[in-house]
């Protein structure tokens, strides 16, 4: 009897393992939630500290759902759209709301950028084209977290910021290649490394509630440049070349 029962209770408790990762992946709305309980109170640093958890959900998830073959053993629920529920207002929602009510944007422009930024980001997920065969993005990739976390680091003056997210929007649909930091396979060594040296350099940032000098800046800012404008360079090149 006790041998007979094994076989079934194995696939039980491999089901049960699975939808553990449903339950790890719907985790980061509740971490969207703290991380817009501070911005509410305009605790910048610890709204990002917040996002930066939910990040770290957003890279293990997929691979653990992956390693436990969650698609078959949880044929019912669809971690792609719980992933996309989830990455939304991670990425988007409350980074949105930072960027539109920190007073980083000219008043009157604020809240008509803050739709766009919810508006063309509904639309980018909603596209199935949004990433390319190479597994590259398609246009700005509505990584808004990221952009709210720029415009903290560099205090521009409000016209520039206004005009900056207002371009992010229009760029959302834009024909260019974005490089995705962990699916793109050319150069992914030294992507790797460059995030890695990204996570410490927000860290620090964070930690001094982005008080940091130049070297820290110029860091942070040289990472992103690669990773968006990579692709561009190294297309041109080789077009270049034949």
């Amino acid at each position: 009897m006790e041998h007979s029962s094994q076989p079934d209770a194995l696939p039980e408790r491999m089901r049960t393992a699975a939808f553990t990762v449903h339950i790890f992946t719907a985790l980061g709305a509740g971490v969207a939630l703290l991380a817009m309980l501070e911005a509410v109170r305009e605790h910048w640093a610890n709204m990002f500290a917040w996002l930066g958890v939910a990040l770290v959900i957003d890279g293990i998830d997929g691979p653990l759902a992956r390693r436990l073959d969650v698609v078959r053993l949880q044929p019912n629920w669809s971690g792609e759209v719980l992933d996309l529920v989830v990455d939304f207002v991670t990425y988007v929602f409350v980074p949105a709301y930072a960027i539109t009510a920190s007073g980083m944007l000219l008043p009157l422009a604020a809240p008509i950028l803050g739709i766009g930024i919810v508006v063309s980001s509904a639309l980018y997920f909603a596209d199935r084209r949004m990433k390319a065969d190479d597994n590259h993005f398609r246009g700005f990739p509505a990584l808004w977290n990221a952009a709210a976390f720029y415009l903290f680091l560099l205090h521009l003056p409000p016209v520039f910021s206004t005009i900056v997210v207002a371009l992010l929007i229009v760029l959302t649909f834009a024909p260019f290649h974005v490089l995705h930091p962990l699916r793109v396979v050319r150069l992914r060594w030294l992507t790797l490394w460059l995030l890695g040296a990204w996570a410490l350099l927000g860290m620090y940032t964070l930690a001094n509630d982005f008080v940091v000098g130049a070297p820290i800046t110029f860091g942070l800012c040289a990472i992103a440049v690669y990773i968006i404008g990579s692709d561009t360079v190294i297309r041109r090149m080789k077009a270049f070349r034949a």
